[in-house]
C-alpha cells in the first residue's frame, strides 16, 4: 500500500506534463478538467497514503521529492480553476497587456453602460511566482518547519504591496494566493501521510 500512495504521488508530479496541452487553452472546460484530475489523483494518494504504514529511506525520500515536484507544478490548473470560480479572468491576469489599438483607452465604449470594458492591467509574474511559492510552501512543511509559511506569505505580500491598491488586484492576489498555498498544502499534508 505504501508503494501504490508513492506511485500515486509520483503520478501527480507528472500528470501536469500530461495534462499541459489541454491546461494552456484559454478555455473554462479544460481547465477545470484538469484541476479536477489533479485533485481527483491528489485525494487519491491521500486516502491510500492514510490507509499505508509509513514509508522509510528511499521510499519516505521519493515520497518528498515528488510532493514538492507536485506541489510546484500542479498547482497552475488549480490556481487558474479557483480564479475562473472567483470571477477573475486568470489568462489576462498572467500576460501582458495587448498593445492592440481595440484595447486603447481611445477606443473605449462612450456608452457607461456598455457592456464591454477595458481589461484590467494583469498582476505580472503570477505563474512563475506562484511556483516558487507552491515550492516553498511545500520544502518548508516537508521539512517541519511551518514558520516557514509566515514568512513567504509575508516577502510576497511586501513584494506585491505597491500593484495591490489597484481595485482588481487585491481580489485577484487574495484568491490565487489562498488557491497557490491550500493546494501545497494538501500535497505536503499528503507526502507526510506517506513518511509518517
Amino acid at each position: 500500500m505504501t508503494t501504490t500512495a508513492i506511485a500515486l504521488l509520483v503520478a501527480l508530479a507528472v500528470l501536469p506534463a500530461v495534462l499541459h496541452p489541454i491546461s494552456r487553452r484559454h478555455r473554462v472546460t479544460p481547465v477545470l478538467f484538469a484541476a479536477t484530475a489533479t485533485l481527483m489523483l491528489l485525494a487519491a494518494a491521500a486516502i491510500v497514503a492514510g490507509i499505508a504504514g509509513p514509508a522509510d529511506g528511499v521510499g519516505a525520500r521519493i515520497a518528498q521529492c515528488a510532493a514538492v515536484i507536485a506541489a510546484v507544478t500542479g498547482g497552475g490548473a488549480v490556481v487558474r480553476s479557483v480564479l475562473v470560480l472567483g470571477g477573475v479572468d486568470p489568462w489576462r491576469s498572467d500576460t501582458p497587456m495587448s498593445t492592440d489599438a481595440s484595447m486603447s483607452p481611445e477606443s473605449a465604449p462612450d456608452d457607461p453602460d456598455s457592456t464591454e470594458s477595458l481589461a484590467a492591467p494583469p498582476l505580472r509574474g503570477g505563474r512563475v511566482i506562484g511556483f516558487l511559492e507552491r515550492g516553498a510552501v511545500a520544502v518548508t512543511l516537508i521539512l517541519g518547519w511551518p514558520e516557514g509559511l509566515a514568512i513567504i506569505l509575508a516577502v510576497k505580500g511586501l513584494a506585491r504591496y505597491p500593484e495591490l491598491r489597484e481595485a482588481h488586484a487585491g481580489e485577484q492576489f487574495i484568491i490565487g494566493t489562498f488557491g497557490s498555498v491550500l493546494y501545497a498544502v494538501a500535497v505536503a499534508g499528503t507526502a507526510h501521510l506517506i513518511v509518517s
